[in-house]
């Protein structure tokens, strides 16, 4: 008896999970154009310290930085929720949810307080507020 209930949860958390990669990759699928992995992939350490500074900023409201706390903590993780070594979608789970969290945090402070503390170049900037989805803003 407590097997059969052991496995029924374990399938069931399968099925969640097989159904999260079946969104993931259907969502990396219709949205190609956005940044290239290999793009994303090169802004990870100006990434970091964005989110550092952007974590700093007391005139953020503390919804805004717990969201980029919890952003900081899953991407430092060992645990990814599509492990990195896995083809296509490895990655794509990472970039899609910093894009997910810039778009949140960038819509309620706005782009111009992710300029203000961008760390490096512009056309690093402009990569990351296509990958938030606002294009370029000039």
């Amino acid at each position: 008896m407590p097997w059969e209930t052991i496995a029924a949860v374990v399938g069931g958390l399968l099925l969640v999970y097989a159904v999260l990669l079946l969104l993931l990759w259907a969502y990396a699928r219709r949205h190609p154009e956005t940044v290239s992995m290999k793009d994303a992939l090169r802004l990870l350490p100006d990434l970091l310290r964005l989110l550092r500074r952007l974590l700093a900023d007391r005139t953020l409201a503390v919804g805004l930085r717990i969201r980029l706390a919890l952003l900081l903590a899953y991407l430092l993780s060992p645990i990814d929720l599509v492990p990195d070594f896995v083809p296509v979608i490895g990655y794509a789970d990472d970039v899609i949810i910093v894009a997910l969290v810039l778009r949140s945090v960038i819509a309620r402070a706005g782009a111009d307080t992710l300029q203000r503390h961008w760390p490096g170049t512009p056309e690093g900037l402009l990569l990351v507020l296509r990958l938030a989805g606002l294009g370029d803003p000039r």
